[in-house]
Formats: C-alpha cells, structure tokens, sequence
C-alpha cells in the first residue's frame, strides 16, 4: 500500500516534494531538537489522487487515525476528549510557499461538550469560547463553503452593539453568543449543522485543504509565480498550542534578518494574547518582536538562539511562525523567508562575507528580475511635500496611482491602462488580483508581516502597512488623514515603500542608487555594494558575451557603461523614424531609376554619419549592423495592396528588389569605417542580412556587399573586412541553416520575429486579443514573447546553431530578440551554445547577471 502519511519524525527538509515545505521544514527542526509541537503530515501524493478521482485516496482515512492514535497517546489525551481535549491545526504546505493563498483550519476537536472541558482544565472560560468561535468560522468558510462576509458582518455588529473596538473586549458570553450565531448561519446558509464529531471535523478539513490547491487565488498566485499546476499540497496536522491564554501568551513571526533591508538580526512581529492567524491577518496592530524581551525575557532568548540556529542550517534567511503558551514557546513553522530585491542581494554578500555559503552560491541566491528592480527610480523627496500619512515601510520601491478601495476595481482600472494603489484596512487572500494589478498597496493595519506584506515583497510590489493615521472607509471607497484630508477613490496618491511615507499627488522620481552606480561607477550604500561584487563575480565566470540593441551614439555609449561587449543589433531603419522618414518613402516610391539613385544619395550621408558616431561609441568592440528592414506599413501607413505586411516586401526582399539599395547602406557602413580608422580608432562593423529563408537570398546580397567593400577599399586605401552573416527569423532558414552557414559567417537569431511565425501569431494582434485568456486557461503557462518558447522556437535554435557549426566548423551564433535580456531564456541560450545574448542597454546588467548564473 501507498504511504500517505508521515510523522514528523520520520522526514527532513529534503523531502520537500512529497511532504510539502511546511511538513519538510517541520520535520526538518524535529530532527535538530526544536521545541515543535508534536504532528504527522498528509502528502502531496494524497492530495494529486484525491484531486484526480474526486475521493480520498484507499486507505488514508485508517492510515490518519493510525498517525492520529500515536498523536494522543503521547499526550495522554484524545481528539475532542470532553473533560480534557486533544485539539489539532490542519494547515496546508505545497513544496514552494504560496502565503496565505491555502486553507487553515485551527482548533479541531471542540464541539458544544468539549468547549466546556476545555474551559474547565485552562481555567479560562473566554479563551475556550474564542477558540471554539475561531473553529465554527473557519470550518464554516473552508470546509462547509460560508462566504467569509457573513461572519465578519456578524461580527462587526456584535463589536458595535457591544461597544468593543476589538476581538480582545469580548468576554466568554459574548462569544459564546457568537459561536450560536456563526452556527445559525452555516445552517442557514448550507441547510446543515456544524459537526460535533471531531473525527469528521479533521478528515473533512484534510479534504478542504486538498480541494484549496485549485481555489481562484491559488490558481492565480501559481501563475504569477510560474508553480505549475499538478504539485497539489500536503496538509500538516499538528497538536494545537495557544498563544490566546492570557497575557502571557501570544503569537508572532519572526525573520532572522529584515526581509526589506537585509540588515542583521532578530525582526517581526508580536501580539499578545493572539493566535497566529491574528498576526497575519492585521486584524489588530502588532508590536515590535523586541517587545517580547520585556514581555517574556526567557522566550525572546530562546528565540533568538532558535533563529540561529536555523539560520545557520539553513544558511540563508529564515522566516519562523511561534507561539507563546503561559510562558512556554513553541515553532510552528520555518521556511526560507521572502524577501525585497534590496534584501536578497544584501543578505547574499552577508551570508558571502560570513562564509556560510561561497560566492558561487551567493550568485545563484540574486536573480535578474531582482537587479531590474533595483534599477527603477525612487522619489525625489526634496519635492515631495508634506506627508498625507507615514506606515511601515514593508516592501521597498515608488509608485503612484489612483487611490482604489476594492480588488475587482484595482483590477478594472488597471485593465484599462491605468495605475493604481490598492488602499484597504488590511489585506487577505481574496484581494490577491487587486495586489497583482496594482502598483502598490497601501494598509491601515497590520505590521511588516502581515498579509499585505508578505505577499507584496514576494511579488515586488511596493507596500506601507500599518498606517494608522489614515481611517480606511471602504464602503464610501476613501481615506481620511489624521489632518482631515479626504481622499476618494481615483485620487493620485504616491506611496514608498522604502520609508513607509504616503503622499498627495505624483511625486517626481529619480535615477536608483542602483542606476547611478551602473552609471558612474559610484558604490553609495552596501545594497550597491552587494549588486557590485554580484555582477563582478557574474562577469567571471560567464560565457555568454552580453552585447546590446542600440541605434544611436548615446544608446551605444549608455551600453558600454552598463558593461556591454558591443552591440548586437543596430537597426537601420529606426534611424529614419521622424524628420528622415520621408527619405525613405521616396526611396520605395521611386518610380524610375533617377528618382531612386538621388533618394539613395540623400540616404547615404546620413547613414554614414549615425555609423560613424556608433562606432566609435563602441570603438574596439563588435557592432553588428542590420542592413534596412522596414516593415512597409510602419513607413508608408497609407499603403493598401499589401495585405500582409510583416510577411511581405522587407528584409533581404526589399534588397533585392530595389536597385541600388543594399550597395547604398553598405557604402555607408564602409565609409564609417574609413572615417574612424583614419581618427584612429579601431572600429568592428559587422553586416548582418535580415530575413532571409533561403541560401541563394544570402549569397546574392553577399556578393553586393562584397563588391561594394572592394570598391571602397580601392578608392580609400583603407582594408576593410566585415564579416557577413544573417538573422535567422524564419523556420525556414533555421531548418536549412547547414546551407545558409556556408555563406554565413555569423548568426544571430531574431527571436521576436522567429517566434511570430513558428506560431503563426502576430504579437500585435494576439496579445490584445486572446493572450490573456490563454493564460488564465493554463493554454500557455508565459507569454512566448516574453519569455522563449523552449520545445518550438527553442529546438529551431537548437538545430540552427548544431546543423551550422557542422558546416562552417567556429560560426558565431548569437541571439537579437528581447528574449536576449530575458533571465529565463538567456539560461536556455547558455544550454544551447549560444556566443552572445543582446539586449535593450537597460538590461544589459540584468544579462550579465543571469549568464554568470546560466554558468553555475
């Protein structure tokens, strides 16, 4: 028989896979002796067959009691038992964290018999009722289906009838009364009762916890996080400890460094007399975690040699969920913390310079989305303003947008092309399509590891939390500050998350301390200082040349600075946009050869003048210049009679066709060259043919440029060489590409178009049209586009680049589409043998980033 379930015990952090994170590191800090409640965990194997069949695995039942039976006797104590009961949590735990995004249910094994037991053996009336009043509404939401609002309505009436601003000025009969009403409304709303037996209570919240795996927010948050489908959870069910006894008891999370900083040293959050849903939730404020050494000493000790602990086995950042029971604390939970872009590269050269792990381990914890973040703009406080309100600073960056008060308008809004802040007085799961759509969240309550904030840091959303000084009126859709301001919905507000300071209006933004440093060279603060030595180790070990897509001087020089190794693509025909764009036109309208030559003369110099200036932008380095592919319809919109145009006349076609024109382009090229080798300089210019589909395009054209190259040489006395090569954009060329090399001396795949017709898509048309769709349906798991479609267009590079160098033995290969700044894609360029990766100059460092990666 499969086994399903698994004693603490009995597993370690390696078993991620079929344990679940949450049951993995559970195990994991049983084995180093933690004080960890005592439990057994249901396997994400369960889960993938109860998912499938739609009924609980063979067996799992029998095989729970047989966990559950060694649970209770080792406590003395039976589930539900009325004198004395056994109470258990059911959590879930997928292999990779997804906060919040899954079902809990706490406190099973009360019923209307045992609450009084449990009130009698604590002494504490108020605390078995609050816990029995947390059990109905979670049993009621998770398992019976109860929207949530039926018991947050019920209440916030009973607070404000009984004039309690808060869960806590709730005696034992107020709750008592709550429990009967949450059990009204679960059988006024399912036409069932709450169960009284504690054995169906725990199998059908195994089951619930299953079934969450495809709830909506979970499905969403796995996309955004790129967590296929198919891993399903495990659920852990563990012996239940209380932090809401009293004074002396509580519950809080903990990080072994600051999540937003980096910064070393014990940080969280605190409540008293709280379970730990209160933490996470924010349904009141927390305290700072240093509170709890002068609440209790002993157990901020302790915790703070646990947090060690961990962190040195696990040797990076750990995030840790504890409770405080009378004095006694218990680690509910551990997991490798998420953290800011700020953080992971700080906490990486900490971890580096600490030496718990190399610096080949420190390059692989930073990832190119995170440098890419560091790179955007911060707020130029200096004109800022007065602050509108001031929180915590929980999830650092800038943004600005219309104050939005609910989920479904974030998401409306932003739909329709606008920036948004979502404002709320906490956050929970359900607003998780409003986080995604929103430039940043804003809350009234909640500390640094609430809800809000731990979902916008894995994200990377920018986040205040905590702002008490603003009264959220959700209802009304505004905010009010502590000076009276009214901000209602639509109102631009800016929120930074670095300083935790909200402001009126857009704030004006400047360059990163990040940018700056790939600008000049400037190291400000030890963030910068880690992203240095991160590139610097990249830049070691890489084998990927990273170069850049840039069509004038000043792109070209910004590349270089940013640590470009030349350029990859420089297009042509953009320099011709605006004021030139009419040279062209006359060019492809010529109607006789006369027309077309002096169109061609008036081309000439200024295409000499731009390579010239590029040139020597990138003196000494490769510049690769495609020769003119214009799309017909991006120059001459008014033309009718071609129905297709980014599959008609352009590319090499276009070359072909009108006389004179690659001769042209060529000559300036040369002349370019000429012009800065006479300065001395040492200029690299490569030609590159675009679009060509079979071997005769690329020889004829090769033959013009040739001769050209020859008659500039006689005329001038200067010896130019530059090589020829092609981009490969077509099937076509990819699958022939053993004949093409023989009159290629280089290629360069432009993935862009390449993937627009392996997949017979038009980016243009598709990703407005149905992309979207496509991948809520799970169709396409990312946009092809963004990032490179691996078992299609991926296999056409693949055997482009195999089938080439077979037939002409050091062809450089190299890729010009965006995918070339993509981290994703630019590891399978690695794999695939690929000379270079060339980017937009902004990502440029991004790139040099992921290919040191791509090497480890």
């Amino acid at each position: 028989m499969v086994r399903h379930v698994y004693d603490f015990q009995d597993g370690d952090r390696t078993m991620a896979a079929l344990l679940g994170g949450k049951g993995a590191n559970l195990a994991e800090m049983t084995r180093l002796g933690l004080p960890v409640p005592p439990g057994f965990t249901v396997t994400t194997d369960a889960c993938r067959a109860f998912l499938a069949d739609g009924e609980e695995p063979e067996g799992l039942s029998a095989e729970i009691s047989r966990h559950l039976s060694v649970l209770e006797s080792a406590g003395g104590r039976r589930l539900g038992q009325p004198d004395d009961p056994l109470l258990v949590s059911v959590r879930s735990g997928a292999r990779f964290s997804m906060p919040g995004m899954m079902d809990t249910v706490l406190d099973i094994g009360l019923n209307d018999a045992s609450v009084h037991g449990l009130a009698k053996v604590s002494g504490d009336a108020r605390f078995a009722w609050d816990s029995y009043r947390r059990l109905v509404q979670m049993y009621g939401s998770t398992v019976m289906g109860v929207d949530q609002a039926f018991f947050d309505e019920a209440l916030t009436l009973f607070k404000e009838a009984r004039g309690a601003p808060d869960d806590v000025h709730l005696d034992a009969s107020d709750l008592a009364w709550l429990v009967d009403t949450y059990k009204t409304v679960i059988r006024n709303e399912t036409g069932y009762d709450f169960p009284q037996s504690p054995a169906e209570q725990l199998r059908h919240a195994v089951l619930a916890v299953f079934r969450s795996w495809n709830a909506e927010r979970a499905r969403l948050y796995r996309r955004r996080e790129h967590i296929p489908d198919d891993l399903g959870t495990a659920v852990t069910v563990q012996r239940m400890v209380f932090g809401n006894l009293g004074p002396d008891s509580g519950s809080g999370v903990a990080f072994t460094r600051d999540p937003a900083t980096g910064r070393p040293g014990l940080y969280g959050d605190y409540l008293p007399d709280a379970q730990g849903e209160d933490v996470v939730a924010g349904i009141r404020d927390t305290v700072p975690l240093a509170e709890l050494a002068r609440i209790a000493p002993r157990c901020h000790t302790q915790l703070h040699d646990h947090a060690v602990t961990l962190e040195r086995h696990y040797r990076d950042l750990c995030d840790i969920e504890f409770t405080v029971e009378h004095g006694t604390l218990w680690l509910l939970q551990t997991r490798i913390g998420k953290r800011t872009a700020e953080a992971t590269f700080a906490i990486a050269a900490e971890l580096v310079g600490e030496g718990l792990i190399t610096a080949a381990e420190g390059l692989r914890r930073v990832h190119g989305e995170q440098l890419g973040r560091l790179m955007f703009p911060r707020f130029d406080t200096e004109r800022a303003g007065a602050e509108l309100a001031h929180g915590l600073p929980a999830s650092p960056g800038a943004a600005s947008g219309a104050a939005v008060f609910d989920s479904a308008e974030a998401v409306r809004r932003a739909d329709a092309g606008e920036a948004v802040v979502l404002v709320r007085e906490e956050t929970s799961p359900d607003d998780l399509p409003g986080m995604v759509a929103a430039r940043a969240v804003l809350t009234s309550r909640g500390g640094r590891t609430s809800h809000a904030a731990v979902v916008a840091r894995g994200m990377g959303r920018v986040c205040v939390c905590g702002a008490q000084d603003i009264t959220v009126d959700t209802a009304r859709r505004r905010l009010t500050a502590r000076d009276g301001t009214l901000v209602e919905e639509g109102t631009v507000i800016s929120v930074d998350g670095s300083t935790g300071s909200v402001y009126a209006g857009e704030v004006p933004l400047v360059a990163s301390a990040t940018m700056r440093y790939l600008e000049s060279g400037v190291q400000s603060d030890s963030v910068v200082s880690a992203v240095a030595r991160a590139l610097e180790h990249a830049d070691s070990v890489r084998r990927l040349e990273v170069r850049a897509n840039a069509d004038t001087p000043q792109d070209a020089a910004r590349a270089r600075r940013f640590g470009a190794q030349g350029i990859g693509l420089c297009r042509t025909e953009h320099m011709f946009l605006g004021e030139r764009r009419p040279l062209v036109e006359r060019m492809i309208l010529a109607r006789t050869d006369a027309d077309r030559a002096h169109a061609l003369d008036a081309l000439l110099a200024p295409q000499r003048d731009d390579f010239t200036a590029v040139l020597e932008a990138m003196d000494g380095l490769p510049v690769t210049i495609r020769l003119l592919d214009p799309p017909l319809h991006e120059f001459l919109p008014d033309r009718t009679h071609e129905v297709n145009p980014m599959l008609g006349l352009r590319g090499v076609r276009l070359g072909l066709v009108v006389p004179g024109l690659v001769a042209m382009q060529v000559r300036a090229v040369a002349e370019a060259v000429v012009a800065r080798t006479r300065a001395g300089g040492d200029p690299r210019a490569e030609i590159m043919v675009p679009l060509v589909s079979t071997v005769e395009e690329l020889r004829l054209t090769r033959e013009e440029v040739e001769r050209v190259l020859a008659e500039v040489t006689e005329e001038t006395g200067v010896d130019i060489h530059c090589p020829v090569g092609t981009m490969i954009e077509l099937p076509r060329a990819a699958l022939t590409a053993a004949r093409i090399a023989t009159e290629a001396e280089f290629f360069s795949f432009g993935t862009n178009d390449l993937t627009q017709t392996t997949w017979g898509f038009s980016r243009d048309d598709v990703e407005a049209e149905f992309f979207s769709a496509y991948l809520d349906k799970g169709v396409l798991a990312a946009s092809p586009f963004e990032t490179l479609d691996r078992e299609g267009v991926g296999r056409l590079v693949r055997i482009a680049v195999d089938e080439g160098r077979a037939a002409r033995p050091g062809l450089r290969t190299g890729v010009c589409g965006e995918h070339g700044g993509d981290p994703e894609s630019i590891r399978f360029f690695h794999a695939a043998g690929l000379d270079y990766v060339s980017c937009s100059p902004y990502r440029v460092p991004v790139a040099r980033l992921e290919a040191g990666r791509a090497a480890l």
